[in-house]
């Protein structure tokens, strides 16, 4: 059980929309009381990162398996669904520590 949720953001570049994202999900989570470390880099670095976060949260489409959860944070950018994207971040991360949400 963890005391936080480690968390990689991942974009196209690296640069532009994870850190959009970045700033996005870590109000969402300080919202929601949840501590967490949030990393960010390319969609290239995911297979790479996975075995070291709790959680993968991606701009861009990520076909690939990976064995953690995958979310898709566009929404958090674009504003369509943004609710609904930040209501499966704080579900996920409070799985992550082991809470009921």
């Amino acid at each position: 059980m963890s005391n936080e949720v480690r968390i990689f953001i991942a974009c196209g570049s690296g640069i532009a929309t994870s850190t959009v994202a970045q700033e996005k999900v870590k109000q969402i989570l300080a919202d929601a009381k949840i501590p967490a470390k949030i990393s960010k880099g390319t969609v290239s670095q995911v297979p790479a990162m996975a075995d070291s976060v709790d959680i993968i949260m991606v701009t861009a489409r990520y076909a690939k398996q990976i064995d953690k959860p995958v979310i898709q944070v566009f929404g958090l950018i674009s504003g369509i669904n943004e609710d609904a994207v930040a209501q499966q971040i704080v579900d996920e991360a409070r799985k992550v520590l082991g809470q009921c949400s």
